[in-house]
């Protein structure tokens, strides 16, 4: 089952491996303490939103620009590379547990909500 999460949070019990589908590793953090910290323990930076479209991303909770960011995320994740990593994800979900996540704060308005629908979408096992 796939739980997503905010990177740096507490783990949950039985959550398993974290995945970080963030474009960069988190500021200040020594690489073999990402882990430790609660960051991640592997990273998967193509399933964040390009640096072009994270640099454009909305800066407030405007519902046009909002959709706007979602619906071209959407796009970059129907690539061959990410499509083929969901796909991956999605049938992990029914074997095993495991996070994905990033490090805002707010699910509602960020880039993981559009992950979580788009694996539900393909079938995955999501708490």
């Amino acid at each position: 089952m796939i739980r997503v999460v905010q990177l740096g949070s507490t783990r949950h019990r039985d959550e398993g491996l974290r995945l970080g589908t963030v474009r960069r590793p988190p500021r200040g953090v020594r690489k073999e303490n990402y882990a430790r910290a609660n960051y991640y323990d592997l990273w998967m930076p193509d399933l964040a939103p390009s640096a072009e479209l994270f640099a454009r991303r909305p800066a407030t909770d405007d519902e046009k620009s909002w959709n706007m960011f979602a619906r071209k995320y959407e796009a970059e994740l129907k690539k061959p590379e990410a499509s083929r990593l969901l796909d991956l994800l999605a049938a992990m979900s029914h074997q095993s547990n495991f996070s994905v996540g990033c490090y805002c704060d707010n699910e509602a308005r960020r880039h993981r909500s559009v992950l979580r629908r788009v694996l539900a979408e393909r079938g995955a096992a999501i708490s």
